[in-house]
């Protein structure tokens, strides 16, 4: 996949993680995060063998990216709520 179309499964990936979560983070925010997140779930699965992430389009892709960038919001979520209590 290019950097182009990574950019975008991260920035969509980040905004369903948002929906998904519930946060009350930015849009800003999110989507860098979602990116992060993205980034995050295709190196964990690099790490699998067999799985193919390599297609825009494919469902494994999706999958990986929503799931990093909801383990990335969890993570940033509860490190702001420590942070306010």
């Amino acid at each position: 996949m290019g950097w182009f179309s990574f950019l975008i499964l991260g920035i969509i990936a980040g905004v369903i993680a948002k929906l998904i979560l519930r946060q009350k983070a930015g849009w800003f925010l999110t989507i860098i995060l979602g990116v992060l997140g993205a980034m995050v779930g295709g190196w964990i699965a690099g790490l699998i063998p067999g799985i193919g992430y390599e297609n825009f389009w494919s469902i494994q892709s999706w999958l990986i990216a929503i799931a990093g960038a909801l383990v990335v919001l969890f993570v940033f979520g509860l490190i702001t709520r420590r942070r306010r209590a």
